[in-house]
């Protein structure tokens, strides 16, 4: 679409002058503001359903936080294609969030596509980056959402319980490739303990590499069903080029070892 194109173009022009401000406001760019050396990554993901652009920083030398992985592409384009496959509550004015949000691509791509109130939360040290991308994406959220930037370490009341009550209650609580680490299952789920209650909904992607890290939460009582979102190369009928092909819902025994599967619970 010739729109598109401009948008596009309108949205990196915005990011390259932020960080443009960020660098030269920074003076050291190696030290711990929102700059970084080499100036990061930047990438734009168009929204098909709203013909428009979410464009984000990675900043890679900085570690996994600052990195897009496969499942945040996987969660943005349900969001944007099919978010009735999510079952999120039927309501005019969604206010969600979003667990180690990293560069806050799919709490902003939420915000915009379903024009929701997002808080992204991460660790201290994740937040001025994005802070950055959260400024960046102002422009098209001040139209159609809302995004607030918090911190949030899991398992500690004291980010959680002030959290809870100045942006709460949430209707959703969304989270990709959010656990790499086993020691951070139980912060998470003591997290997860606090947030996701009554009607709340949970809703996971990762990418699928160990049984035994996903029983963990399968084995939750709450019931939960999950999308087999295949990241190999398949053809089929009314396929969109770059959105991920929804298999079915997954089933018991099914060998989907890198697939990316995204979870309602």
């Amino acid at each position: 679409m010739a729109g598109s194109d401009s948008d596009s173009d309108g949205d990196m022009a915005l990011l390259s002058t932020l960080l443009e401000e960020d660098t030269g406001s920074q003076g050291n760019p190696t030290g711990d503001g929102d700059g970084d050396g080499d100036g990061g990554a930047v990438e734009s993901h168009h929204l098909r359903s709203i013909d428009a652009a979410i464009v984000v920083r990675q900043l890679p030398s900085r570690g996994l936080s600052f990195q897009l992985w496969p499942a945040a592409a996987t969660l943005v384009s349900l969001l944007d294609l099919n978010p009735s496959l999510l079952l999120l509550p039927p309501k005019p004015s969604l206010r969600i969030l979003e667990l180690g949000s990293g560069t806050g691509l799919v709490g902003l791509a939420a915000a915009a596509a379903l024009r929701a109130r997002v808080v992204l939360t991460d660790l201290p040290h994740v937040l001025p980056n994005l802070r950055f991308n959260a400024r960046a994406n102002a422009p098209l959220l001040a139209s159609r959402g809302a995004a607030a930037v918090r911190q949030l370490r899991w398992g500690e009341r004291d980010d959680l319980l002030p959290l809870a009550a100045s942006e709460g209650p949430f209707d959703a609580v969304l989270g990709s490739d959010v656990v790499y680490y086993d020691h951070l299952f139980d912060p998470l789920l003591e997290t997860l303990g606090h947030l996701v209650r009554g009607e709340v909904a949970f809703i996971m992607a990762h990418l699928r590499r160990w049984k035994k890290r996903d029983a963990v939460f399968s084995a939750r009582p709450r019931r939960c069903s999950t999308l087999r979102c295949s990241t190999r190369p398949r053809r089929c009928p009314g396929a969109v080029s770059g959105s991920p092909y929804i298999d079915s819902r997954r089933r018991e025994g099914d060998d989907d070892t890198g697939d990316n599967l995204v979870t309602r619970f």
